[in-house]
């Protein structure tokens, strides 16, 4: 799909002159110096560093770094969970930096879908229900939600476990309740911050393929958050981020994972 191009000036970018155009890409990602920073006591933490990325409207690619790196904070800016300083950001064709807090709600809640590694489902309702809820938060009619949502679970292998609340559930289970939770709505991209941080090994490596065949077959974009090689090997493509800036962008599918991690430490090639 071909890129739309916006003459809006960049945010933070009145010294390079303003209109300079900028690819907005229907159900993909457009992302130009985007800044952030935090106050820590007395000491501001400069997170994002002028990160620029572009990623498609279909397919699987990873985020990695090391720990502090600002890949978490990429992530939260480019799904509306946390605000940039500066930058210009673009997300299945919707300018999200600029929102208000009302818009960024019902961004969040009909354009993406978001998959945590803490699984955040709500203990006091079943799958179902937790599946169900942001539509029904969405005021959309419950028979036709629930039609969905036990589809989306059949489709994820967890349609025994529909009634069952979330301390009944593994660790595995919940994951995949909580990704047919953030398909319910048909989001145009699917984030996903450290998806398999809880799971082990076999159960991560079932959610890679899950992510993956995920774009595939629906036709969005997944980004997922990782530090795993494994994890960034399934991917199409992988982007480095060392102290708040873009550092390596690279073809990851199908590499092999020791070769992947010295690629992203930066010590091989």
């Amino acid at each position: 799909m071909d890129a739309i191009l916006s003459t809006e000036p960049l945010a933070g970018a009145a010294s390079r002159g303003a209109g300079v155009a900028t690819p907005v890409i229907p159900g993909g990602i457009v992302a130009r110096d985007v800044q952030k920073s935090f106050r820590t006591g007395a000491r501001t933490v400069e997170a994002l560093r002028g990160v620029s990325v572009t990623f498609p409207p279909v397919g699987f690619h990873a985020v990695m770094g090391p720990s502090g790196s600002g890949k978490s904070t990429l992530l939260h800016v480019l799904a509306g969970l946390d605000r940039c300083d500066g930058g210009y950001v673009s997300v299945a064709g919707q300018r999200v930096d600029g929102m208000n807090e009302g818009a960024l709600t019902l961004f969040r809640r009909r354009a993406i879908g978001v998959v945590f590694q803490q699984f955040n489902l709500l203990p006091t309702l079943t799958a179902l229900d937790n599946v169900v809820l942001p539509g029904v938060l969405d005021g959309r009619p419950r028979d036709g939600l629930v039609a969905r949502a036990a589809q989306l679970l059949a489709e994820l292998g967890v349609s025994d476990r529909a009634d069952h609340r979330p301390e009944a559930l593994s660790g595995g289970e919940q994951q995949r309740v909580a990704i047919a939770r953030a398909l319910l709505l048909e989001p145009a991209v699917l984030f996903a911050d450290e998806p398999t941080g809880n799971l082990d090994t076999a159960n991560a490596r079932r959610l890679w393929s899950i992510l993956d065949q995920t774009a595939r077959e629906r036709r969005l974009l997944v980004l997922m958050v990782t530090h795993e090689p494994e994890a960034a090997a399934h991917c199409e493509t992988t982007t480095v981020l060392r102290d708040g800036v873009v550092a390596d962008t690279f073809d990851s599918h199908g590499m092999d994972p020791g070769k992947l991690a010295l690629r992203a430490a930066g010590t091989g090639g």
